[in-house]
């Protein structure tokens, strides 16, 4: 049930659907946190409930749609404020339980949220071994002339976990037939892709990659946003029917011809690539979309491998708050988009509201099924993003700032200029060999995308 006149209408589910935005499943939820610990007053469970709703719509803005989490942080913020300390310490502990009870689910790679706790904790551990868990951390080792080295253990450790996956595949042949590589945008997919070939080579296997990103439509049958931009993030982009007829006739032996397509006109061209597969091959598939049913539906489950990539960064600033894995995204497209795609790092800025939409319905949900998973964040890339990015986001809160539809972007800019604040910038970026995953977006890869 939407709440009669309120600004805020919709929310994001963990699952990454959009549901209607009820307050008063707000005020019950602080009601039953209060009554835990001796409260009996649901008016004012309802009054504090006004407030929440409030203060999403100065975060948020107006007919904004926030996430459950986002609320859920909202919630805890305000009781705190007005001094209902007890109950936010009891809110706290029952939005804990649920996540726990979540994380009971059966999945290959446990996830409560969408979230592998298990892989994070180990991420968190290494880059404390490293020094490298905090922004000064980070200061620290860049003032004593380490960068360099961190540079080579954060590549060591990524290589490391791609070769993981491949010895995981080797050990299903020959009933895998396609490895699916998949994860959020600019989480590193075709450099995984990359690395996994390489992996597999090594151990005799022949791999052919496809490239998923030849079977967009024209640009012009593209979905678009409420903004009238068009969607490159949705699946529905894709010609999914092609894909599946391609990979069946692939997997039967049969030879097929994939399309161009050119980002710059934003046109595609049919019959262009021809490729087989041989019996002694294996189908590679680097996509954002890898993991979507409908991508892969004419193929059984026995025949793929599924990994999923993510940049799983635990960085912490000043004062404790944790660099959030979109956001470092973000910056590497930006830096991407605008040799890649010939758009300006504000654009890519403006229009992550629907990268991320489509994220949390059609990719992050994913993380839970998959046999492999590997993170790509590498702290050492912090500090070369903030020399090329920083003079950005004061730009962009300037022109987001009073804008209504545009909050989402002011408040991210703001969210990361506040933490490469405190960062120093390193603009030699000679230390980053050209075969790290980083190059993909910066440049200066050895290998060409």
């Amino acid at each position: 049930m939407t709440t009669k006149g309120s600004p805020i209408e919709r929310i994001v589910k963990r699952d990454g659907n959009i549901v209607a935005f009820d307050r008063d499943r707000i005020a019950t939820a602080i009601f039953k946190a209060a009554a835990s610990v001796g409260g009996t007053d649901r008016k004012l469970s309802e009054e504090l409930a006004i407030e929440v709703e409030r203060r999403l719509v100065e975060v948020y803005g107006p007919y904004s749609t926030p996430s459950v989490e986002d609320v859920q942080d909202v919630v805890e913020e305000v009781l705190i404020k007005n001094g209902h300390v007890h109950t936010a310490k009891a809110y706290i502990v029952y939005r804990h339980n649920r996540s726990q009870q979540r994380a009971g689910r059966d999945s290959k790679i446990e996830a409560t949220d969408n979230i592998p706790y298990k892989k994070i904790y180990e991420v968190l551990r290494w880059n404390m071994d490293h020094g490298c868990e905090t922004v000064d951390g980070l200061n620290s080792i860049i003032a004593r002339g380490q960068y360099a080295q961190l540079v080579r253990d954060c590549d060591e450790r990524y290589f490391a976990e791609v070769a993981e996956g491949a010895e995981k595949v080797i050990a299903r042949l020959p009933d895998v037939r396609i490895v699916i590589i998949a994860g959020p945008s600019s989480s590193g997919k075709t450099t995984t892709t990359i690395k996994m070939s390489e992996a597999l080579n090594a151990a005799g296997m022949e791999l052919v990659a496809i490239n998923i990103d030849h079977y967009f439509f024209d640009l012009e049958m593209h979905p678009k946003d409420e903004f009238g931009d068009y969607d490159y993030e949705t699946p529905q982009a894709l010609d999914l029917s092609l894909i599946n007829q391609h990979l069946y006739a692939l997997l039967e032996g049969k030879t097929i011809k994939t399309p161009h397509y050119d980002f710059k006109t934003g046109k595609r061209t049919l019959d262009v690539h021809e490729m087989s597969l041989a019996p002694n091959q294996i189908l590679l598939i680097d996509s954002l979309h890898g993991l979507y049913d409908a991508m892969t539906s004419a193929i059984p489950a026995s025949k793929k491998f599924r990994l999923y990539i993510e940049t799983l960064g635990q960085l912490r600033d000043g004062q404790g708050n944790f660099m959030r894995w979109a956001d470092n995204r973000l910056m590497r497209r930006m830096i991407r988009d605008s040799w890649h795609r010939n758009l300006q790092p504000l654009q890519t800025l403006a229009h992550w509201h629907y990268v991320r939409r489509s994220e949390l319905k059609n990719i992050i949900p994913f993380i839970g099924t998959v046999d492999h998973l590997v993170n790509s964040a590498m702290p050492y890339e912090i500090p070369v993003l903030k020399a090329r990015l920083f003079h950005y986001f004061p730009e962009a809160m300037k022109a987001y700032k009073d804008e209504p539809k545009r909050q989402d972007a002011y408040i991210r800019a703001r969210r990361i200029y506040e933490l490469l604040n405190g960062i120093v910038p390193v603009e030699d970026d000679s230390p980053i060999p050209s075969n790290s995953l980083i190059r993909e977006f910066i440049g200066g890869s050895q290998y060409k995308y």
